[in-house]
């Protein structure tokens, strides 16, 4: 879709009052090269919060200091320019609406060092560490069908769990301060917390 319907259908997703209406088909798909442009266009000029562009997790402290905006846009697209797949991208038609940031534990070296969200064991699982809805998406389920679709796809490739680190807090926080999902969007879609060393912050599991 291209030109005015194009535009007009952004605009659209952009301005849809938040948690407006039931849910429509959500298609979720790997973050391919080809799919940079939608994935940029998600984020856009904040990179998806304060110039992160979900490079939070895969960088120490100083450097990802050093690394907001720019630098954390560009090495966000050579991973996905060379065939990582650091997260799945939902649509709406053909809109980007959702993100959802899930790879091996092993490549998220800021959670080997979270007091909080160390390894529980071993065992080799995949980790998701953030989602991303697009304002006029959000509290419609969108992350819902992320996480069953991360999944899926952590399945598909031979993770033997998933882990999830999410908020669990009855106060309302801004979407900035439960990009890990909240506590329970993972219990509905079967995940069981396995440890809790702060009080807001379980870490959940889904065997695959």
């Amino acid at each position: 879709m291209t030109g005015p319907r194009r535009r007009a259908r952004a605009r659209t997703a952009a301005t849809a009052p938040r948690g407006a209406g039931p849910l429509p088909a959500i298609a979720v798909h790997p973050a391919t090269p080809d799919r940079w442009p939608d994935l940029e266009r998600l984020f856009g000029q904040n990179g998806a919060c304060g110039g992160c562009w979900c490079r939070w997790w895969k960088l120490p402290t100083k450097a990802y200091r050093a690394s907001v905006g720019a630098a954390n846009k560009r090495a966000l697209k050579r991973s996905v320019s060379g065939g990582e797949v650091p997260g799945l991208l939902a649509y709406a038609g053909d809109e980007p609406v959702g993100w959802v940031a899930v790879e091996p534990r092993a490549r998220y070296v800021r959670l080997a060092t979270a007091r909080t969200l160390v390894a529980v064991d071993d065992r080799p699982v995949w980790s998701v560490t953030c989602f991303f809805v697009a304002r006029g998406w959000r509290q419609r389920g969108v992350t819902a069908r992320l996480l069953a679709a991360a999944a899926e796809h952590a399945q598909a490739h031979g993770a033997p769990a998933l882990e999830g680190y999410p908020v669990d807090s009855k106060a309302d926080q801004a979407a900035a301060f439960i990009y890990p999902g909240v506590f329970s969007t993972f219990v509905k879609a079967g995940f069981v917390e396995v440890v809790r060393k702060a009080r807001t912050r379980p870490v959940v599991r889904l065997e695959l």
